[in-house]
């Protein structure tokens, strides 16, 4: 029994749509992380020296709001592009379900269902007022378990991509030649 050109296609198509290692993603994550250093300490000076802020805690809730902003712009505007510096780095883009470039209103999505990695322990934390290192093994904790909770999806992929309609690939560069 032979496939036709569009199953074949499909079949082959599919099978480009796996998830990239686990260690891989998390790795990149932590180079996105370094990166976004940059992003936020040029939107925190911009901020400052716009709004004219002597004091570290004077408008501090409109500065997280401005950075929570510039980052929403720095992902949706990369992601809808198919990939971050990091990601490119490491070879792993962002598609929809169907293997296609996503639109500004999914990566929207994708950016506040991202969320899910942090917001959980900073919601138990804040109340309680935990210091820094409780804080920090809490929060690393929490981010282990979201990593590791990908391995119940069926094709590996973390679950804010899942109730975004979004997946990470591998993404080999194309060759030179």
């Amino acid at each position: 029994m032979s496939l036709t050109p569009q199953a074949a296609h499909s079949q082959a198509h599919a099978s480009d749509l796996i998830a990239p290692k686990l260690a891989r993603r998390m790795a990149c994550w932590l180079y996105e992380g370094m990166l976004l250093f940059g992003v936020v300490f040029i939107a925190g000076y911009l901020f400052s020296t716009l709004s004219q802020t002597r004091n570290a805690l004077d408008n501090r809730h409109v500065l997280q709001a401005f950075v929570f902003v510039v980052l929403g712009i720095y992902f949706v505007w990369f992601w809808s592009k198919g990939q971050t510096l990091a990601m490119k780095t490491w070879h792993i883009r962002v598609v929809d379900r169907q293997g296609q470039p996503l639109t500004q209103t999914r990566a929207l999505l994708r950016f506040v269902l991202s969320w899910l990695w942090l917001l959980p322990p900073l919601a138990v934390i804040a109340p309680f007022k935990l210091p820094a290192g409780e804080s920090s093994v809490l929060l690393l904790g929490w981010i282990a378990v979201w990593a590791l909770l990908s391995r119940f999806h069926p094709q590996r992929q973390f679950w804010h991509d899942a109730l975004a309609g979004t997946r990470l690939i591998h993404h080999a560069p194309f060759s030179k030649h």
